[in-house]
């Protein structure tokens, strides 16, 4: 059923809104933006800020019920008495809104200079300083100068609530975004309002503080610095900070993100709006995620083991590539003897062309990739931690249940069958492939980012990019696929691992010439019928949900040889 619009006109913008959407929504659709503290639209509305005041006016109607013509031609619109708040208005046919008149100024620079009064001149110093609403809007909507000459309310600073949050109540304005969130989107009904007038203060009720997976998202909805982050606060000033669009890899929701970084270093990460995703919250543990992208123990160029003494010599990336194919060259046919565990913590390219170099050029019977799994919640935070499962499956490279081949792998090698192992970022030991197992192998070739137990006994090593070095594709828990940018190099002599598999497939005579990571998507949707008209261009920030598959002649190669491996 199509949606129901109205028709209004808002600072003499003719524009039509959906029914029941209210005056700040509606402005925003012609460009017009009525500023606001309290109200959220995730949240519920309280009208308790008042700095959307608008001027409403509706037309004045006959006898008859039909709007009066004025001289002009046009219906006679009767103004209230008094202004509206925009955030508990919607829209009605018909309908005049005014928020740039001169009663309206007046009225937002007396809600600016109240709010101000006891404000404190924390500027210089506040950690929300380049973000702060109160600070843009006191610009933009304030007076310019203030009339208050009396002594502030001072109220406690540097108060924490909870292990990860700082409140400093001298900057909170009391527009309970975090109160209503704690309550209705987290579920923990924690905070709230003690004293009255100006010596009101925002605080925790007795014996509870925010403890949920979603406390960090106050931080973000707060739209001044009483609530600030641990994780962030005094390490950077936001206007020095790069922002880069992308994907939290913490479970298979795929909640969208932006990465804050400077200087090869991410020093945050924080959700971004995706009604089909995650609306615009995502969980603290995915939003602390990002720190192993720093981590200084990060592998940064290939090596190889050394023989004679065991030792790990650094190779540069032509002579890694080079070596590692003549030991595989004489195993292409041999299929039986090879095995290859991937993640499903890869870009979707980099899976097609590890499915590719394993499957197609090596034969490998027995691939797959390692299932990680945990306790979901009923929002945001998926029992899948895996965030690319489905692009797993769609390459060929997982089976069916994921990880259902692993157990395979580990007896072949016990028995002596499998002889070379080519692990890509998982620690296999935890997995069931021991290091006994790992030590029986001729040829253990890795690529990981962090060095672990199977890093250390591998005859090859070589470094990998995190999620926030590369560009490429995820494919989450509803089948929607998202993309990722690139925010930071990767360090050393590190590089995207789509790169690694196409230098390999070059090297043993496959088809690897894939310059460019479209080069890679191209091929992709020329062989994989869901991911068939599109390109990265067109997946855009907020990604595009796939349709279920159908069988290609690519597609049905890649069940052909899965069906072998899960024989075997």
């Amino acid at each position: 059923m199509a949606e129901q619009t109205v028709k209004l006109t808002i600072d003499g913008k003719e524009v039509a809104a959906p029914k029941g959407m209210n005056l700040i929504e509606a402005a925003k659709l012609a460009g017009i933006e009525v500023p606001h503290y309290c109200y959220h639209p995730k949240l519920a509305v309280v009208g308790n800020c008042r700095m959307c005041l608008v001027d409403v006016g509706m037309p004045k109607m006959g006898l008859d019920k039909k709007p009066e013509i004025g001289p002009d031609s046009k219906p006679v619109i009767m103004f209230g008495p008094k202004l509206t708040i925009g955030c508990n208005t919607s829209v009605a046919e018909g309908m005049v809104v005014h928020t740039r008149s001169p009663k309206v100024i007046k009225a937002r620079e007396g809600v600016m200079e109240f709010l101000l009064i006891n404000h404190p001149l924390d500027c210089p110093i506040c950690d929300q300083a380049g973000e702060c609403r109160l600070q843009e809007f006191s610009v933009d909507y304030g007076k310019g100068q203030s009339r208050f000459v009396e002594e502030k309310v001072h109220k406690p600073k540097k108060t924490e609530i909870g292990p990860k949050i700082m409140l400093d109540d001298e900057r909170c304005i009391l527009c309970s975004r975090c109160v209503r969130f704690m309550r209705d989107v987290a579920g923990q009904d924690c905070l709230g309002f003690v004293n009255r007038g100006s010596y009101s203060t925002l605080t925790c009720y007795p014996g509870m503080e925010p403890n949920t997976n979603y406390d960090l998202n106050i931080t973000d909805i707060c739209p001044v610095g009483a609530l600030t982050a641990n994780d962030f606060r005094f390490k950077q000033r936001v206007w020095f900070l790069k922002e880069t669009k992308s994907v939290c890899p913490n479970c298979a929701t795929g909640c969208n993100t932006v990465l804050w970084s400077r200087e090869g270093v991410v020093h945050r990460q924080t959700p971004r709006d995706n009604d089909a995703v995650n609306q615009c919250w995502m969980c603290d543990s995915g939003r602390l995620h990002y720190k192993f992208i720093n981590d200084p123990h990060r592998i940064t160029t290939p090596t190889v083991k050394s023989s004679a003494m065991g030792e790990r010599l650094a190779l540069t990336w032509p002579e890694a590539t080079r070596q590692i194919a003549e030991k595989l060259m004489p195993l292409k046919g041999k299929g039986s003897t090879i095995a290859a565990i991937g993640t499903a913590r890869a870009t979707t390219e980099e899976l097609f062309l590890f499915n590719k170099l394993m499957r197609e050029i090596l034969g490998a019977e027995l691939v797959d990739c390692v299932p990680h799994v945990g306790e979901a919640d009923k929002f945001l935070l998926d029992a899948d931690r895996n965030p690319n499962t489905n692009g797993a499956k769609l390459t060929g490279v997982a089976g069916e249940p994921i990880g259902s081949r692993i157990p395979a792998i580990a007896e072949a090698i016990k028995s002596g069958k499998i002889k070379t192992l080519i692990v890509h970022g998982e620690n296999v030991v935890k997995y069931g492939v021991t290091e006994e197992l790992l030590a029986k192998l001729d040829l253990l070739v890795v690529i990981d980012t962090l060095p672990n137990k199977v890093t250390e006994l591998a005859h090859y090593v070589l470094p990998g990019a995190t999620f926030a070095e590369k560009r490429g594709t995820f494919i989450n828990a509803r089948n929607r696929l998202q993309r990722l940018n690139a925010a930071i190099p990767s360090p050393g002599i590190a590089r995207p691992e789509w790169q690694t598999f196409a230098a390999l497939l070059n090297e043993l005579g496959g088809d690897g010439g894939y310059l460019t990571i479209e080069d890679v998507f191209a091929d992709m949707a020329r062989l994989l019928a869901p991911l068939a008209g599109l390109n990265l261009s067109k997946i855009g920030d907020l990604g595009v949900e796939l349709k279920p598959a159908t069988e290609t002649k690519g597609e049905a190669k890649t069940e052909s040889t899965a069906a072998a491996g899960a024989k075997t």
